[in-house]
């Protein structure tokens, strides 16, 4: 059967359109399916409780249900791989953390690069950690922390969660900025650790405000200042590091990324959707019991943290020496 020109043309134009058409159409369509949102950590801690929460809020606004699967292991690589293999399709993401940026330096192999193989799409929340020492350490300042720390080189153990792990990278920044010698003591996490510092086993912790700010409010653990630059409303009278050494920054942080070639209109949406989440009343009022900044904008706003934590952080694992467990 032959069709005229004119209607062969105009075959021709609506078979070419129909590619663009179907896309479009799944973009709009999207969400229609459960959204699976993978965190490389256990339940029970701040970035399980970040997605969480970002879950419920972000199902009651896009109509389908955000699943929170947890697979920790491999400094949250395990989670991470499982995104960056996971299909385009705007079902599956990743909760980001510092974790992402500082494995970019401190593991030699990785089965991919982070800041190539996913798509930003949006920030969520930041919050400092807290210089706390144990009560029997004579210091009540950085100043003072500094200065004991230079006239007894190697006596004061600095606790963290882990190799690499936020509160790890803090205190070396720290000593990175001081030239100060603090010896390092890595814990299967941070509850250990904090359990060891109320003791008096370690000495020093940059520790996550949101676990340990009570221990400071009952004076188990004496507060210097915390690492933000500017201070926290929930230890508001503690004066930020920055405060005596300029420069000095280092916050955890939280926010989505999906896998690459993930349709920009499902990023735009979801995006839209975390903001509209940031500037709700009751978000924010749940957020700042925890501590935490907002950290509203765009995905390309959260692509620029990402690159620029990368960079700073590999720095520091450079500086440290710090090797994977």
């Amino acid at each position: 059967m032959k069709f005229p020109r004119r209607q062969f043309l105009q075959l021709a134009a609506g078979a070419a359109a129909l590619p663009a058409f179907s896309h479009i159409a799944r973009a709009q369509a999207w969400p229609a399916r459960p959204i699976r949102l993978i965190i490389g950590y256990t339940p029970g801690g701040s970035a399980d409780l970040t997605a969480r929460l970002m879950g419920q809020w972000l199902s009651e606004r896009l109509g389908q249900p955000f699943v929170i699967e947890n697979r920790p292991g491999g400094g949250t690589n395990i989670a991470t791989e499982a995104v960056v293999r996971a299909p385009p399709d705007g079902t599956t993401f990743l909760l980001a953390a510092p974790a992402n940026a500082v494995n970019a330096t401190l593991y030699d192999k990785l089965n991919f690069n982070f800041l190539r193989d996913v798509e930003p799409v949006a920030g969520i929340i930041r919050f400092p950690n807290v210089v706390v020492v144990n009560p029997q350490v004579p210091v009540k300042s950085i100043p003072e922390l500094i200065a004991y720390a230079k006239a007894n080189p190697g006596k004061l153990n600095m606790a963290s969660s882990g190799n690499g792990s936020t509160i790890h990278m803090s205190g070396e920044l720290f000593k990175m900025l001081t030239g100060i010698d603090m010896v390092h003591v890595p814990y299967r996490g941070g509850a250990p650790a904090l359990t060891d510092m109320i003791s008096g086993q370690v000495q020093v912790m940059f520790d996550n405000i949101p676990t340990c700010a009570e221990h400071v409010k009952s004076g188990k653990l004496r507060g210097l200042a915390v690492t933000s630059t500017t201070r926290s409303e929930v230890l508001p009278d503690l004066p930020t590091v920055a405060d005596f050494l300029p420069g000095y920054e280092a916050s955890a942080w939280y926010g989505i990324v999906a896998p690459k070639n993930t349709p920009p209109e499902v990023i735009d949406t979801l995006n839209k959707a975390v903001n509209a989440v940031l500037a709700d009343p009751a978000a924010k009022t749940r957020f700042g019991e925890l501590g935490a900044l907002l950290l509203p904008g765009s995905a390309a706003d959260f692509g620029k943290l990402l690159a620029d934590e990368t960079e700073k952080w590999g720095k520091v694992v450079k500086f440290s020496g710090a090797k994977v467990d």
